[in-house]
């Protein structure tokens, strides 16, 4: 294994998987820090972690974990994978991670880089847009567990740790690699250990992976991890890897937890043609709503590919939130998606689309896999994904990732042959 990635959640990490794939990389995703080594012809590995939302003390261990695992696989080089809209609170978890890997590798340079150009995140001047606007006037900064108000990446990061945070402006990117490497240089000179890169384009991060080629450590969202398998390529360590994709037959079903304004228009496209099943946060924390029923709906919709959703509007959850309390709510839902998950599976559920981090992060633990191969792209930054050796395909969806007809567009890629 040459690159060693570990992700904060189960949909970005699967973002970077996908990003790697379209590299050429040989690439494969664990759900969580693996039992045993890794197979000798996988080149990427990409550990899943739910670390996001987790306390800082767990999320710190855990990824610590990964980083000895990786590290026994041989890795050259280690990537810490983190959303594109950098959700995260002032306490972290980005920060602290960050933090806790650069003492471990004694990491200098280190760059810190959300963007994601295809699907409008961008970095200039160290603020993070969203199309044309900030973050924080995007609609996209109020995340119901990991809220990220501050577009400042420096001054939001700072909160998150003692380490200093430096800037390479897009001036000194738009000049290319060499003057990247330079400035990254500079930065680390006057004290700086975690430096946040500007990025507009996709040219941008290729020119920036290509600065970092020596570097043990770099952070980020999967855009920057664009141009890391040529650095591999040009010495002769990898070639070129071609994905297929063999259909898998059998039951689909949709779950969405995610809150996020794509997912919503996504939910409401798909429930005009599909059966639909709403999870309210009354009927699951007073018992009414329970697994089995869930389970008993989707048996009697089980050819129509049925959608379950917790999605609603910011201002039912924030108000359910406090009813009931961020954390016990975020649970309940977490743990009935994994149980129902699994249920699923017993079901005959053959093919599995999810929408949300922590939604994805509940169902993959839910079905008990080790290990994901990556398969072809669906939408951008959302590969097709097989449980390991076994006849059952999986989506995992960032919240405001894919388009309108994303739920659709997924089950149909995963029932057939691609390359």
């Amino acid at each position: 294994m040459l690159l060693g990635c570990i992700g904060d959640d189960f949909t970005g990490s699967s973002d970077l998987a996908n990003t790697l794939v379209k590299g050429g990389m040989a690439t494969t995703q664990y759900c969580g820090i693996p039992s045993q080594d890794a197979d000798a012809d996988v080149e990427a590995g990409v550990v899943a972690l739910k670390t996001r939302s987790v306390p800082v003390e767990d999320a710190v261990a855990q990824s610590l974990q990964a980083l000895a695992w990786l590290q026994k696989q041989g890795c050259r080089q280690f990537f810490f994978k983190y959303c594109s809209t950098f959700d995260s609170t002032k306490a972290g978890n980005i920060g602290p991670v960050a933090e806790a890997l650069i003492k471990a590798l004694d990491a200098k340079r280190v760059v810190v880089c959300p963007a994601f150009p295809g699907a409008g995140r961008t970095i200039y001047q160290g603020h993070l847009f969203v199309g044309d606007r900030l973050l924080n006037e995007s609609g996209m900064e109020a995340h119901p567990l990991t809220p990220m108000t501050d577009p400042d990446i420096r001054r939001w990061l700072q909160h998150q740790t003692g380490l200093s945070v430096g800037l390479v402006a897009f001036a000194e990117v738009r000049r290319g690699t060499e003057a990247i490497a330079e400035a990254l240089r500079r930065q680390d000179a006057a004290g700086h250990a975690l430096v946040v890169v500007d990025a507009l384009q996709d040219e941008d991060l290729f020119a920036i992976g290509r600065a970092a080629a020596d570097l043990p450590l770099i952070t980020g969202g999967s855009g920057v991890a664009l141009g890391l398998p040529e650095n591999f390529r040009r010495q002769g360590l990898i070639g070129t890897r071609i994905v297929t994709w063999e259909g898998i037959e059998g039951p689909g079903v949709v779950f969405s937890g995610s809150c996020s304004r794509a997912t919503r228009g996504q939910v409401a496209h798909y429930r005009r043609d599909h059966p639909a099943l709403e999870i309210n946060a009354d009927a699951l924390m007073a018992g009414e709503m329970t697994v089995a029923k869930a389970s008993a709906w989707i048996v009697e919709n089980l050819a129509a590919e049925p959608l379950v959703f917790s999605s609603a509007e910011p201002d039912t959850v924030a108000k359910a939130q406090e009813r009931y309390g961020l954390a016990e709510l975020a649970h309940k839902i977490e743990t009935f998606f994994a149980e129902l998950a699994a249920e699923a599976r017993k079901l005959g559920i053959r093919r599995l689309v999810s929408a949300g981090g922590e939604t994805s992060g509940a169902v993959v633990q839910g079905l008990a896999c080790e290990a994901l191969q990556v398969g072809p792209e669906i939408d951008p930054g959302v590969p097709m994904l097989r449980v390991g050796g076994q006849e059952f395909g999986l989506a995992l969806k960032s919240g405001n990732f894919g388009a309108e007809d994303f739920f659709t567009k997924a089950l149909r890629m995963l029932e057939r042959a691609e390359r």
